[in-house]
């Protein structure tokens, strides 16, 4: 029961950080897509509507089937890791970062099946940043606070749960 609860939860969690990824693609490509440039905090972050074929810094252009493949393969660790995580309140911000990457993911994953490219518009100007959007910003939260963890606060004898039990299962 317990299990199905989890599941349950981090699936409309998710559900709701894709809707609003998705949401805020639409926005972007419905009011930016004619080159219109929209200034939030004037020399530091703007709204431009960019499309991204490849990966971070556009590396990779154009190289779908492997990003399928990566995508399958991090989002299969992911719900293997959620799966066996226990429910404890030691295990949330695991089960967070996970949930953010997972979000993230199959935000962009939607976007390069649907489009062939990845929409992105927030554009931090100071430091010429690339320009990315909410799930790239789930995705790097998910992996900083991952990071983190497991150097700051977890330690080998917390992922008990992960190892095989003796005889198969």
């Amino acid at each position: 029961m317990l299990l199905k609860k989890k599941g349950i939860s981090f699936s409309l969690m998710a559900l709701l950080l894709i809707a609003l990824d998705q949401l805020t693609k639409g926005l972007a490509k419905s009011s930016l897509s004619s080159g219109r440039e929209i200034p939030i905090l004037p020399h530091v972050l703007e709204l431009l509507y960019v499309q991204n074929e490849g990966a971070a810094f556009g590396v990779l252009s154009g190289q779908r089937m492997l990003f399928f493949i990566i995508t399958v393969l991090v989002l299969s660790v992911i719900v293997c890791l959620i799966r066996r995580l226990p429910e404890k309140r030691r295990y949330f911000p695991l089960f967070l970062s996970s949930l953010l990457i997972f979000s993230g993911a199959i935000g962009n994953f939607i976007d390069r099946m649907r489009n062939g490219y990845v929409v992105d518009f927030i554009y931090f100007m100071p430091i010429n940043f690339p320009v990315f959007n909410v799930a790239d910003i789930y995705v790097t939260s998910g992996c900083a606070l991952m990071i983190y963890l497991f150097l700051f606060v977890y330690r080998d004898e917390d992922f008990h749960f992960l190892r095989r039990k003796k005889g198969g299962k």
